[in-house]
């Protein structure tokens, strides 16, 4: 299927490692030019994507950004939030609502939440003089499944979820469309780095980093499918998103979780 992607200039957060990462490629290997976001470069990156070197806690980063993509392509047609997860130096999970303090509360929102509404301030001009875009955020399924494990990282993206559906509203009729991603636990490096959650996880059952990620988590987790969702089945659903194939979808959260919210 063609995406009808080439030619078109796509910003990515997040995109050294992970879901960004897979998107950057999948985006790229579609034809599109693209601008990659991480306080660092990966290898991994193909070398004609273009990278930004930002931390998007800095409220001057987005715009920045944008420039660049501007500079270099002369507009932005798709920008994909997907920077989230454990703020930098914050390891997940944290069991009890009583655990993180003000300041985790702060730097969870600053994060999760108000780096993707610096982002999207950014670029939604650049969009409206190309005659419109589209815009997927990455949220959580812990955005609908309230837990003491998290708290704050679910509420932030209980709040993105609101925030992009807002968005979807006001700016569809102008041509951008918005939408939104609700990953389960996914195969990153936010589970298998040296202290990720399969360590704490494993402390927390007297079990392995290994048993934890092939196992315990996807059963704790009540996967249907039984294993962890691999970053490239976000990226191709993001893809898809972006796409003028999906011209007609706009407000909808798409939620690729291994099964793991159950409510109709």
């Amino acid at each position: 299927m063609d995406l009808q992607l080439s030619g078109r200039v796509a910003i990515v957060t997040g995109a050294s490692k992970g879901i960004g990462l897979a998107v950057a490629r999948t985006l790229f290997e579609e034809g599109a030019h693209v601008v990659a976001t991480s306080r660092t470069r990966t290898a991994d990156l193909p070398d004609k994507v273009i990278h930004v070197a930002a931390d998007l806690m800095d409220p001057q980063a987005p715009a920045r950004i944008v420039a660049r993509a501007v500079e270099e392509f002369g507009g932005v047609d798709i920008l994909v939030n997907n920077a989230g997860g454990p703020p930098p130096g914050v390891t997940l999970p944290r069991v009890g609502s009583l655990t993180p303090g003000d300041d985790d509360w702060r730097e969870m929102f600053e994060f999760n939440l108000f780096s993707v509404v610096r982002m999207v301030r950014a670029a939604v001009p650049a969009m409206l003089e190309r005659g419109g875009g589209a815009i997927v955020n990455v949220s959580s399924g812990s955005a609908r499944q309230p837990s003491a494990m998290n708290v704050d990282y679910g509420a932030a993206k209980a709040a993105l979820n609101h925030v992009s559906k807002a968005l979807s509203e006001e700016y569809g009729p102008q041509g951008i469309r918005v939408n939104t991603v609700s990953p389960g636990p996914v195969l990153t490096d936010w589970w298998t780095k040296d202290g990720g959650a399969a360590d704490v996880i494993a402390g927390m059952a007297g079990a392995d980093r290994d048993s934890v990620i092939a196992t315990l988590a996807p059963e704790m987790m009540k996967l249907s499918t039984g294993r962890l969702v691999h970053p490239q089945e976000i990226a191709d659903v993001v893809a898809q998103l972006v796409s003028p194939r999906s011209g007609s979808t706009t407000g909808a959260e798409l939620v690729v979780d291994g099964g793991f919210l159950k409510e109709i």
